[in-house]
């Protein structure tokens, strides 16, 4: 009798939950240009594991560096790769997460270069000037 209860009781709350999920993934995919680069963003964060946000605290990126460069980033990577290395003492898992942080803010700074190209070649098809 008593595992017929929390069996119901567990059932409910899996039923309850997945309504909250869907009901919450139905509000955040509103519209507008900005949902397109959020849920860009998204997925990108998603199939790299990590966001943006994390990457930068994984290396150590403060909003001070206010412009992200290939060359601050390589140093930011080279430095506490070499500190978490094994032999030296470090983790191999602090090691793979600065490898992870590092791919992430060099997939972000592809996809910042490649938005003004797709906007200048959007603007390039629109309509040719009036003679």
């Amino acid at each position: 009798m008593g595992a017929q209860v929390v069996g119901r009781a567990f059932s409910k709350a899996l039923r309850e939950e997945i309504q909250r999920s869907q009901a919450a993934a139905a509000s955040r995919g509103g519209g507008g240009a900005a949902s397109g680069d959020t849920s860009r963003a998204a997925a990108v964060s998603s199939r790299m594991g990590m966001s943006v946000q994390e990457a930068k605290q994984i290396l150590n990126l403060t909003s001070a560096e206010a412009k992200l460069t290939p060359e601050l980033l390589q140093e930011k990577f080279d430095h506490l790769f070499k500190v978490n290395d094994k032999a030296v003492g470090g983790s191999f898992y602090l090691q793979s997460k600065v490898v992870r942080a590092k791919e992430r803010l060099e997939e972000e700074m592809k996809s910042l270069e490649a938005a003004p190209k797709k906007n200048q070649r959007a603007s390039d098809n629109a309509a040719p000037p009036p003679p």
